[in-house]
């Protein structure tokens, strides 16, 4: 039988359940998409958003965070 990650136990019983008294399944709908616009929107704001944080700080602030990132990149799993 093949995995099915999205269903969880009560869905598969009632699978279970329907076959075997011969019952037709009920076709599920497929997974929800997301709406395109609301997608656009939000990829168009996330790719504002870093640039004018960036802008905001000071070079001095900036060069720390970068600093602090590139340390625990480095030192990653490291004690």
């Amino acid at each position: 039988m093949a995995k099915r990650k999205s269903e969880d136990v009560n869905e598969i019983a009632f699978r279970v359940v329907k076959q075997s008294t011969s019952e037709p399944i009920p076709i599920t709908a497929a997974k929800k998409r997301k709406n395109p616009a609301a997608v656009a929107l939000g990829r168009l704001g996330g790719k504002k958003g870093g640039r004018a944080r960036a802008d905001k700080l000071d070079p001095a602030r900036r060069r720390e965070i970068a600093s602090d990132a590139a340390r625990k990149r480095w030192h990653k799993g490291k004690t």
